[in-house]
């Protein structure tokens, strides 16, 4: 245990005195020692000989490698040492340690350090990762991030100016011509059914395997991993599984449960009358956004609007005639009451004439 401790002792004096050697015999200034080193730093980080992941540090995302392969990288590609001008005879752990002090990477440590349950070993490449006390290089189980902003490429600049186009076109998707629409949401209902069945036939080798054989095999083991390159991301062989074999009890349990699973969501299946009543909703739903155009919008507001200009004329109107019912009404109400009246006086005429009369 104590052999380790002085080696990197030793590592951390040699390489002070290459460095003070090397900047006493150097005739650059120090911010030119500074960019030969930012410059091999950029190349080893986009290269692709170099083993890298992704890990979050200290809620940051970093890219970082193993210190054992950052020294097999330096020897088997000699030839980026050429890029250091005076300081290319330096040994690995040399310019390591010189990055380190540039601040151009930092060495971590991985936060589990507990072999979890059911594993026979930690994990090779953590994803969680913290900063470590000593910031010194090593090759036993030692993890370096890089710490600088690295360059971005021509493609995701013009990546960058694509994205609000594109936001603008999912926006304006309701005005696209009926071809263009069927287009879309074919393609986009394609690879929509196909993401979804390699999920599903992943998911479905996995447990035949893992209940008959024991074994653990994902193939495109990294499709679900936010941490993942674009490269490692269609990755399609497994990795080797180093876990511990399951019990043949836990597989025949797990087995049981699958197929009851599977007898139960077939009993409980609907039948072709609610099938066909769902497929109609939702081609329904579908051809409404379909078959919608600006054209019929406008026509649908200018009918709205006749509509409304119709029936206020039509309330108008009734309220005209209904005046004029009503004052025709007031009239022969009127009418009627004088003609009464007129027949009172002349029945009381009559009846006077005729008191006087048998008088």
């Amino acid at each position: 245990m104590k052999k380790p401790g002085g080696a990197e002792k030793k590592k951390v004096r040699r390489s002070a005195g290459v460095a003070s050697n090397g900047s006493n015999s150097t005739t650059s200034t120090k911010q030119g020692v500074k960019d030969v080193f930012q410059l091999f730093a950029e190349k080893a980080r986009d290269h692709k000989g170099l083993v890298s992941r992704w890990a979050v540090l200290q809620e940051t995302r970093v890219e970082y490698f193993r210190g054992k392969d950052f020294v097999a990288f330096v020897r088997n590609h000699s030839e980026l040492k050429d890029i250091l001008e005076s300081d290319k005879d330096l040994e690995p752990e040399d310019i390591a340690n010189t990055l380190l002090q540039k601040n151009l990477l930092v060495r971590c440590d991985r936060v589990v350090k507990i072999v979890r349950p059911g594993k026979k070993k930690l994990s090779s490449w953590p994803a969680h990762l913290e900063i470590y006390h000593d910031q010194v290089f090593s090759e036993n189980d030692a993890f370096f991030a890089w710490a600088f902003v690295k360059r971005r490429p021509l493609w995701q600049t013009l990546l960058s100016f694509f994205w609000p186009v594109l936001t603008l076109a999912i926006c304006l998707f309701p005005v696209y011509p009926h071809w263009a629409k069927l287009l879309i949401l074919y393609t986009c209902a394609g690879l929509l059914l196909l993401i979804l069945s390699l999920l599903f036939i992943r998911a479905l080798i996995f447990g035949a395997i893992w209940v008959l054989f024991g074994k653990r095999v994902w193939f495109f083991p990294n499709i679900l991993a936010e941490e993942a390159t674009l490269q490692d991301l269609f990755q399609v062989w497994p990795q080797k599984d180093e876990a511990e074999r399951p019990k043949w009890t836990a597989r025949l349990f797990y087995a049981i449960v699958a197929v009851v699973v599977i007898l139960l969501l077939r009993h409980h299946a609907p039948d072709e009358a609610a099938r066909a009543r769902y497929q109609k909703r939702v081609s329904n739903i579908i051809d409404d956004v379909l078959e919608w155009s600006p054209r019929q919008a406008l026509s649908g507001m200018m009918d709205t609007v006749v509509n409304v200009t119709d029936s206020n004329d039509n309330a108008a109107d009734e309220s005209k005639t209904g005046s004029e019912k009503v004052y025709f009404t007031d009239d022969l109400d009127e009418e009627t009451d004088l003609k009464e009246e007129s027949e009172d006086v002349i029945g009381n005429l009559e009846d006077s004439d005729h008191q006087q009369r048998d008088l």
